[in-house]
C-alpha cells in the first residue's frame, strides 16, 4: 500500500514539484493544501501517513498549523516534517523544540525527497 502524504505550502510551485517527485519517484499518493487552515481540514479528512508543512505561510504559519494538528486527537499521531528556507541555528532549534518529526530545507532535491522523508521518519527500516 503506497504512503499517503499531505503537502501544506502556500507556494503552488513547491507543492507541484514535491507532489510530482513523491508520486513519480516513490509511487506515493499525494494531496495538497495551500494554507494552514485547508491543511488541517484535509489532514482530519484523509489522515495521511505524514505531512510536509511549510514554515512561512500567510495567515496561519507552519508552527501554528503544527500546534493545531498536534492538539487535535484525530491528527496528533501524524508525523510532521517542516519545510523551511531558514537555516539559522536559532530557527532550527526553535523548530525542533516544537516536537516535529524533522526539519528539511528548501530548496530540496526532488529526486531525493522521498528517501529523505523515509530516512527522517524511519520508514526505510520497516
Amino acid at each position: 500500500m503506497p504512503r499517503r502524504i499531505l503537502i501544506i505550502d502556500d507556494e503552488e510551485d513547491i507543492r507541484a514539484v514535491a507532489a510530482m517527485s513523491l508520486e513519480t519517484v516513490a509511487g506515493w499518493e499525494v494531496t495538497m493544501a495551500g494554507s494552514g487552515a485547508a491543511g488541517i481540514q484535509r489532514a482530519q479528512e484523509q489522515l495521511p501517513d505524514a505531512i510536509l508543512l511549510d514554515v512561512m505561510m500567510p495567515v496561519m504559519d507552519g508552527p501554528t498549523t503544527f500546534r493545531e494538528l498536534h492538539a487535535n486527537p484525530k491528527t496528533t499521531h501524524i508525523p510532521v516534517i517542516l519545510l523551511t528556507a531558514k537555516v539559522q541555528a536559532a530557527d532550527q532549534k526553535r523548530f525542533s523544540d516544537l516536537g516535529v518529526a524533522a526539519v528539511m530545507f528548501k530548496p530540496f532535491d526532488p529526486m531525493a525527497l522521498a528517501s529523505d522523508i523515509e530516512r527522517a521518519l524511519g520508514w526505510n527500516q520497516q
